[in-house]
Protein backbone atom coordinates (compact mmCIF):
# COMPACT_ATOMS: atom_id res chain seq x y z
CA UNK A 1 0.00 0.00 0.00
CA UNK A 2 1.59 3.38 -1.19
CA UNK A 3 0.50 6.80 0.81
CA UNK A 4 -1.83 7.59 -2.37
CA UNK A 5 -3.99 4.15 -1.52
CA UNK A 6 -4.55 5.91 1.89
CA UNK A 7 -7.57 7.49 3.29
CA UNK A 8 -6.97 11.16 3.70
CA UNK A 9 -7.29 12.79 6.70
CA UNK A 10 -8.09 16.62 7.83
CA UNK A 11 -4.65 17.38 10.05
CA UNK A 12 -5.47 17.01 13.50
CA UNK A 13 -5.76 20.06 16.01
CA UNK A 14 -6.20 20.96 19.79
CA UNK A 15 -9.55 21.12 20.41
CA UNK A 16 -9.34 22.86 23.52
CA UNK A 17 -7.38 26.04 20.86
CA UNK A 18 -10.26 26.00 18.83
CA UNK A 19 -13.35 26.11 21.25
CA UNK A 20 -11.30 28.96 23.22
CA UNK A 21 -10.47 30.63 19.77
CA UNK A 22 -14.63 30.66 19.77
CA UNK A 23 -14.27 33.89 22.40
CA UNK A 24 -11.29 35.45 20.40
CA UNK A 25 -13.41 35.27 16.82
CA UNK A 26 -16.74 36.73 18.82
CA UNK A 27 -15.12 39.86 19.89
CA UNK A 28 -13.41 40.36 16.67
CA UNK A 29 -17.03 39.64 15.25
CA UNK A 30 -18.55 42.40 17.47
CA UNK A 31 -15.79 44.56 17.28
CA UNK A 32 -16.68 46.04 21.36
CA UNK A 33 -15.79 45.09 24.60
CA UNK A 34 -18.41 42.80 25.83
CA UNK A 35 -19.58 41.76 29.01
CA UNK A 36 -18.84 37.59 30.24
CA UNK A 37 -22.14 36.39 29.75
CA UNK A 38 -22.55 37.71 26.31
CA UNK A 39 -19.59 36.92 25.05
CA UNK A 40 -19.62 33.61 26.36
CA UNK A 41 -23.26 33.07 24.80
CA UNK A 42 -21.95 34.22 21.43
CA UNK A 43 -19.22 31.76 21.28
CA UNK A 44 -21.66 28.78 22.74
CA UNK A 45 -20.39 28.20 25.69
CA UNK A 46 -21.43 28.95 29.39
CA UNK A 47 -19.98 31.77 31.58
CA UNK A 48 -17.89 29.52 33.63
CA UNK A 49 -16.28 27.35 30.74
CA UNK A 50 -15.35 30.53 29.00
CA UNK A 51 -13.35 32.36 32.17
CA UNK A 52 -10.53 30.30 32.23
CA UNK A 53 -10.08 30.64 28.69
CA UNK A 54 -10.42 34.60 29.39
CA UNK A 55 -7.98 34.67 31.75
CA UNK A 56 -5.01 32.79 29.79
CA UNK A 57 -5.72 35.00 26.81
CA UNK A 58 -5.69 38.03 29.09
CA UNK A 59 -1.93 36.82 30.50
CA UNK A 60 -1.04 36.34 26.49
CA UNK A 61 -2.56 39.59 25.74
CA UNK A 62 -5.16 38.59 23.51
CA UNK A 63 -7.38 39.74 25.43
CA UNK A 64 -7.91 42.75 28.14
CA UNK A 65 -10.48 43.31 30.45
CA UNK A 66 -11.88 47.09 31.08
CA UNK A 67 -11.88 47.63 34.86
CA UNK A 68 -12.82 51.30 34.18
CA UNK A 69 -15.49 53.03 36.17
CA UNK A 70 -19.17 51.94 35.55
CA UNK A 71 -17.54 49.29 32.63
CA UNK A 72 -16.08 46.28 34.74
CA UNK A 73 -16.25 43.16 33.98
CA UNK A 74 -16.11 43.95 29.55
CA UNK A 75 -13.93 42.48 27.73
CA UNK A 76 -12.06 43.17 24.14
CA UNK A 77 -9.33 42.27 22.47
CA UNK A 78 -5.93 42.98 24.11
CA UNK A 79 -2.39 44.56 22.46
CA UNK A 80 -1.04 41.39 21.36
CA UNK A 81 -4.33 41.02 19.54
CA UNK A 82 -3.63 44.36 17.83
CA UNK A 83 0.19 43.53 17.15
CA UNK A 84 -0.82 40.47 15.30
CA UNK A 85 -3.46 42.36 13.01
CA UNK A 86 -0.98 45.26 12.63
CA UNK A 87 2.09 42.20 11.21
CA UNK A 88 -0.79 41.26 9.43
CA UNK A 89 -1.90 43.29 7.29
CA UNK A 90 1.90 44.68 6.57
CA UNK A 91 1.87 41.18 5.02
CA UNK A 92 -0.69 41.48 2.63
CA UNK A 93 0.29 43.03 -0.59
CA UNK A 94 -3.43 43.85 -2.30
CA UNK A 95 -2.02 43.39 -6.14
CA UNK A 96 0.11 39.97 -4.80
CA UNK A 97 -3.21 38.48 -3.55
CA UNK A 98 -4.99 39.12 -6.39
CA UNK A 99 -3.17 37.99 -8.58
CA UNK A 100 -4.43 34.61 -7.99
CA UNK A 101 -8.23 35.82 -7.77
CA UNK A 102 -7.95 37.50 -11.47
CA UNK A 103 -6.75 34.49 -12.93
CA UNK A 104 -9.13 32.31 -11.22
CA UNK A 105 -11.93 34.98 -12.26
CA UNK A 106 -10.80 34.90 -16.38
CA UNK A 107 -11.24 31.11 -16.29
CA UNK A 108 -14.89 31.71 -14.40
CA UNK A 109 -16.37 34.31 -16.37
CA UNK A 110 -14.00 33.49 -19.54
CA UNK A 111 -13.24 37.25 -20.49
CA UNK A 112 -10.16 39.28 -19.53
CA UNK A 113 -9.59 40.00 -15.91
CA UNK A 114 -7.25 42.75 -14.82
CA UNK A 115 -5.62 44.89 -11.56
CA UNK A 116 -5.49 48.67 -11.55
CA UNK A 117 -3.86 50.80 -9.15
CA UNK A 118 -3.82 54.51 -8.30
CA UNK A 119 -1.00 55.29 -10.31
CA UNK A 120 1.09 58.95 -10.71
CA UNK A 121 -0.84 59.65 -13.82
CA UNK A 122 -4.37 57.52 -12.85
CA UNK A 123 -5.96 54.15 -12.42
CA UNK A 124 -3.11 52.27 -14.08
CA UNK A 125 -3.09 48.18 -15.48
CA UNK A 126 -0.87 46.40 -12.84
CA UNK A 127 -1.69 42.32 -13.60
CA UNK A 128 -3.78 41.40 -16.77
CA UNK A 129 -5.26 37.63 -16.68
CA UNK A 130 -6.79 36.46 -20.09
CA UNK A 131 -10.17 34.09 -19.72
CA UNK A 132 -10.20 30.88 -22.13
CA UNK A 133 -12.19 32.09 -24.86
CA UNK A 134 -10.58 32.49 -28.63
CA UNK A 135 -11.25 36.21 -28.79
CA UNK A 136 -9.06 38.31 -26.32
CA UNK A 137 -9.34 42.18 -25.36
CA UNK A 138 -6.15 43.29 -25.05
CA UNK A 139 -4.99 44.94 -21.91
CA UNK A 140 -1.35 45.91 -21.63
CA UNK A 141 0.52 46.38 -18.17
CA UNK A 142 1.01 50.09 -18.11
CA UNK A 143 -1.98 51.18 -19.30
CA UNK A 144 -3.78 54.31 -17.69
CA UNK A 145 -7.86 54.27 -17.86
CA UNK A 146 -9.46 57.27 -18.90
CA UNK A 147 -11.26 58.34 -15.32
CA UNK A 148 -14.37 59.51 -17.72
CA UNK A 149 -14.73 56.40 -20.30
CA UNK A 150 -13.70 53.72 -18.57
CA UNK A 151 -15.26 51.26 -15.82
CA UNK A 152 -11.62 50.92 -13.79
CA UNK A 153 -11.56 55.27 -14.32
CA UNK A 154 -15.22 55.58 -12.89
CA UNK A 155 -14.20 53.24 -9.99
CA UNK A 156 -11.26 55.82 -8.57
CA UNK A 157 -13.01 59.06 -9.41
CA UNK A 158 -16.50 57.51 -7.41
CA UNK A 159 -13.87 56.71 -4.24
CA UNK A 160 -10.95 58.62 -5.13
CA UNK A 161 -12.36 62.37 -6.17
CA UNK A 162 -9.98 64.08 -4.82
CA UNK A 163 -6.71 62.58 -6.36
CA UNK A 164 -9.24 62.31 -9.30
CA UNK A 165 -9.57 66.11 -9.32
CA UNK A 166 -5.84 66.65 -9.11
CA UNK A 167 -4.84 65.15 -12.36
CA UNK A 168 -6.85 67.99 -14.13
CA UNK A 169 -8.59 65.44 -16.71
CA UNK A 170 -12.17 65.23 -17.68
CA UNK A 171 -14.37 63.49 -14.86
CA UNK A 172 -17.63 61.50 -14.96
CA UNK A 173 -20.40 63.36 -13.40
CA UNK A 174 -21.58 63.52 -9.80
CA UNK A 175 -24.94 61.95 -10.91
CA UNK A 176 -22.00 58.58 -11.98
CA UNK A 177 -19.89 58.86 -9.48
CA UNK A 178 -23.18 58.69 -7.05
CA UNK A 179 -24.33 55.64 -8.63
CA UNK A 180 -20.99 53.95 -9.03
CA UNK A 181 -20.76 54.37 -4.90
CA UNK A 182 -24.32 52.84 -4.44
CA UNK A 183 -24.13 50.09 -7.13
CA UNK A 184 -20.92 49.12 -5.71
CA UNK A 185 -19.09 49.18 -8.74
CA UNK A 186 -18.49 50.71 -11.94
CA UNK A 187 -19.53 49.79 -15.93
CA UNK A 188 -18.63 50.78 -19.20
CA UNK A 189 -20.49 49.60 -22.63
CA UNK A 190 -19.48 50.52 -25.90
CA UNK A 191 -17.27 53.28 -23.94
CA UNK A 192 -14.01 54.00 -25.26
CA UNK A 193 -13.63 51.59 -27.95
CA UNK A 194 -17.29 50.19 -29.50
CA UNK A 195 -18.31 46.98 -29.22
CA UNK A 196 -16.46 46.78 -25.70
CA UNK A 197 -17.51 46.74 -22.36
CA UNK A 198 -16.56 46.73 -18.89
CA UNK A 199 -17.20 46.11 -15.46
CA UNK A 200 -14.52 46.96 -12.19
CA UNK A 201 -15.20 45.99 -8.55
CA UNK A 202 -13.50 47.73 -5.48
CA UNK A 203 -11.06 46.13 -3.00
CA UNK A 204 -10.94 48.19 0.05
CA UNK A 205 -8.16 48.16 2.95
CA UNK A 206 -8.67 48.58 6.77
CA UNK A 207 -8.70 52.28 6.44
CA UNK A 208 -11.95 51.62 3.57
CA UNK A 209 -8.92 53.61 0.86
CA UNK A 210 -9.70 51.90 -2.33
CA UNK A 211 -6.67 50.20 -3.13
CA UNK A 212 -7.44 47.88 -6.00
CA UNK A 213 -10.04 47.73 -9.02
CA UNK A 214 -10.70 44.34 -10.65
CA UNK A 215 -11.79 44.91 -13.99
CA UNK A 216 -13.56 42.60 -16.27
CA UNK A 217 -13.36 43.41 -20.14
CA UNK A 218 -14.99 41.70 -23.02
CA UNK A 219 -16.98 42.14 -26.35
CA UNK A 220 -20.18 43.86 -25.68
CA UNK A 221 -22.23 40.70 -27.22
CA UNK A 222 -20.93 38.42 -24.60
CA UNK A 223 -20.60 40.57 -21.49
CA UNK A 224 -23.29 41.13 -19.21
CA UNK A 225 -23.04 44.07 -17.71
CA UNK A 226 -26.55 43.68 -15.72
CA UNK A 227 -26.39 42.68 -11.82
CA UNK A 228 -28.17 39.31 -12.82
CA UNK A 229 -25.95 38.41 -14.96
CA UNK A 230 -22.88 36.34 -14.35
CA UNK A 231 -20.25 38.56 -14.16
CA UNK A 232 -21.28 41.90 -11.85
CA UNK A 233 -22.21 39.88 -8.69
CA UNK A 234 -18.90 37.47 -9.49
CA UNK A 235 -16.49 40.13 -9.35
CA UNK A 236 -18.66 41.89 -6.69
CA UNK A 237 -18.16 39.15 -4.60
CA UNK A 238 -14.27 38.60 -5.31
CA UNK A 239 -13.65 41.70 -4.58
CA UNK A 240 -14.87 41.74 -1.04
CA UNK A 241 -13.41 38.99 0.26
CA UNK A 242 -10.32 40.41 -1.23
CA UNK A 243 -11.33 43.92 1.11
CA UNK A 244 -11.91 41.28 3.85
CA UNK A 245 -8.95 39.94 3.85
CA UNK A 246 -7.10 43.85 3.73
CA UNK A 247 -8.99 44.05 6.75
CA UNK A 248 -11.93 46.02 5.46
CA UNK A 249 -14.95 46.01 7.66
CA UNK A 250 -17.99 47.20 5.91
CA UNK A 251 -19.95 50.24 7.96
Amino acid sequence: MTDADLPSREPRGIQSIEVGGQLLLALAHHGRPMALKDLAREAGMTPAKAHPYLVSFIKLGLVEQDGGAGRAGLYGLGPLALQLGLISLQQYDPVRLATPVIEELALQLGHTVAIAVWGTRGPTIVRVAEGPTPVHVSMRHGTVMSLAGTASGRLFAAWRAAEATALGEPLPGAATCAEVRERGLAVSRDGVVPGISAAAAPVFDAAGRLVVALTAIGASAAFSTDDTGPVLPTLREAAQQLSRRLGHAPA
